[in-house]
């Protein structure tokens, strides 16, 4: 099972990526572009698994650059307290 089908697992999975991120000394700023970079990617590139990915996607599609970039903000701030930290 992919880390995908699960909301739960996802967002541990994202939770424990910000925390190894963070803990590598990367910048707010740097993460919030990985995490753009990433919500992008996966807007274009993979189907959503679950009902939560599909509204992130349909938000994602519809929003502006700007409003994307605070999407994927939005999505490290929801982890920032999931993971093994």
């Amino acid at each position: 099972m992919s880390v995908l089908d699960n909301w739960e697992q996802w967002k541990d999975f994202l939770g424990d990526r910000l925390h190894h991120a963070q803990n590598e000394g990367m910048n707010k700023q740097v993460i919030g572009d990985l995490a753009f970079q990433i919500g992008d990617y996966l807007a274009k590139q993979v189907d959503p698994k679950n009902e939560q990915e599909r509204i992130l996607s349909d938000l994602w599609s519809v929003a502006t650059t700007e409003e994307q970039h605070a999407i994927a903000n939005i999505m490290v701030k929801l982890v920032q307290n999931d993971g093994s930290r």
